[in-house]
């Protein structure tokens, strides 16, 4: 469908033309209508579907007809997990606003506070913020949400797993009650929908993935490797293929370096990039990944959230994450909106339990191929019946209060007494864990097949 068919207003239409873009995906198509009528969303959708222009598009048209914000005042605000997703959306809302009056910015922490304050001082229409730094300059009285008229919670379901939800209750409690309220997340778990109980009002409800679906455009297959060979074999890999842009996850800061450096001393350019960097680090390791001065960026879960690199070809999971759903998560940063990609997992045989549920999660047996000369001593099990997801009971969030420096140390706690009890549930519920399937690895000498390149859409 045409962009010129939704009914935006001609400044966002030749701004929409600057960029190459005509066609507007199918999250777009949706989703623009709804807003522009002025409705409550929840839309379901991954990160790569275009789904920031979905809102970003509408809300400038609905904006361009209103006053200005008073001073210190903002007339949007979009909340979003990271620092990296939220400069990615203020990109978005100057690139496509450029023909408008309206005037945007955006807050988060790890830079100083004082420029922030300035440039809210004016009053913004829209104001993209993470939770802790927009209630940091709230409580300095830099920000106030009196005259505001749309509220975006983008990539939901991420904020509340990384302990986000008191912060955002706290933020809900500043806003006024009549508001437009859009709610984006890549799935609608029981939590998200407890949660939108007192966000949304009689939201209209889309979805254009299914939930824990993976990219079809993407191969992903794993290779068993012994633990030791791993660094070996990531190298191989990259030299064989001749990649020149590769995203790397580690389950653990610790090993994001690492493996940066071990590739350096290798002769391949690489960078780390996770929540101990600091913010102007983590910004300019992600410049020289998109611009072509880094093969490598090493990444762990949460700092690549929200990460868009048009045309990402290669997604490597040097580790297996913990949680299953992180594996939709990660290996959808390659294959955006229908292009090709590769995701390969290297797996020891000390992560079989997470194969194992990932596999169990996507309800896919995940095909494994051997490469000449790291064929592993440890053979790595074969894979169990697939066996359907059992769903979970939802979680009281009104009980849960850590502050402070226990928040971590707490939802640490949690999240380990959650993966004992999942752990018990899937040996208590009748089926034989023992029963398996055949599974033959396939020997191959390594090769790289480009990934077909489709017009990017519009993000």
């Amino acid at each position: 469908m045409s962009f010129s068919t939704l009914g935006l207003l001609p400044q966002l239409l030749d701004a929409i033309e600057a960029q190459g873009y005509s066609d507007a995906t199918p999250i777009q198509e949706k989703s623009i209508p709804i807003v522009l009528e002025g409705k409550d969303l929840m839309a379901a959708a991954q990160t790569g579907t275009g789904k920031t222009a979905g809102f970003t598009l509408p809300i400038l048209q609905i904006l361009s007809d209103g006053k200005r914000p008073s001073s210190n005042h903002t007339r949007t605000l979009i909340l979003t997990p990271t620092r990296e997703l939220a400069a990615q959306i203020l990109e978005s809302v100057k690139t496509y606003g450029q023909n408008l009056p309206l005037s945007s910015t955006v807050v988060f922490g790890g830079v100083g506070i004082g420029p922030q304050m300035q440039k809210l001082r004016k009053g913004v229409d829209i104001l993209v913020a993470t939770p802790g730094r927009l209630l940091d300059l709230h409580s300095q009285n830099a920000v106030n949400f009196n005259e505001l008229e749309i509220l975006v919670l983008d990539e939901a379901d991420r904020m509340l797993d990384m302990g986000f939800i008191h912060d955002i209750k706290r933020i809900i409690k500043l806003l006024p009650k009549k508001r437009q309220t859009l709610m984006f997340s890549a799935t609608f778990s029981e939590d998200i929908r407890r949660l939108a109980k007192g966000l949304v009002h009689e939201p209209a409800e889309i979805s254009v993935t299914p939930r824990n679906s993976t990219v079809e455009a993407i191969k992903h297959w794993i290779c068993p490797v012994d633990k030791s060979s791993k660094t070996a074999l990531l190298t191989h890999l990259i030299n064989k293929g001749e990649w020149q842009q590769v995203l790397v996850f580690s389950r653990t800061k610790h090993g994001a370096n690492r493996i940066a450096t071990n590739l350096e001393k290798k002769n391949i350019s690489a960078t780390a990039i996770h929540g101990n960097k600091s913010q102007g680090a983590r910004t300019r390791a992600l410049a020289d990944f998109k611009a072509g001065k880094v093969r490598v960026l090493v990444a762990t879960d949460i700092a690549a959230r929200g990460i868009d690199i048009d045309q990402l070809p290669h997604v490597i999971n040097f580790d297996l994450p913990s949680v299953p759903e992180d594996y939709v998560h990660r290996i959808g940063r390659t294959g955006r909106a229908g292009r090709g990609g590769e995701a390969i997992s290297l797996v020891s045989a000390d992560e079989a339990k997470q194969l194992f549920d990932i596999e169990r999660l996507i309800q896919k047996e995940l095909e494994r191929e051997l490469i000449d000369d790291f064929v592993p001593k440890h053979d790595l099990p074969k894979s169990r019946e697939l066996l359907p997801v059992r769903s979970k009971k939802p979680k009281k969030l009104n009980n849960q209060k850590p502050q402070g420096r226990n928040r971590n140390r707490n939802r640490n706690r949690n999240r380990s007494k959650n993966n004992s009890q999942g752990s018990a549930a899937k040996n208590s519920d009748g089926q034989k864990d023992e029963r398996e399937k055949p599974n033959q690895a396939k020997k191959r000498v390594f090769w790289s097949k480009k990934p077909s390149r489709k017009p990017k859409p519009l993000s």
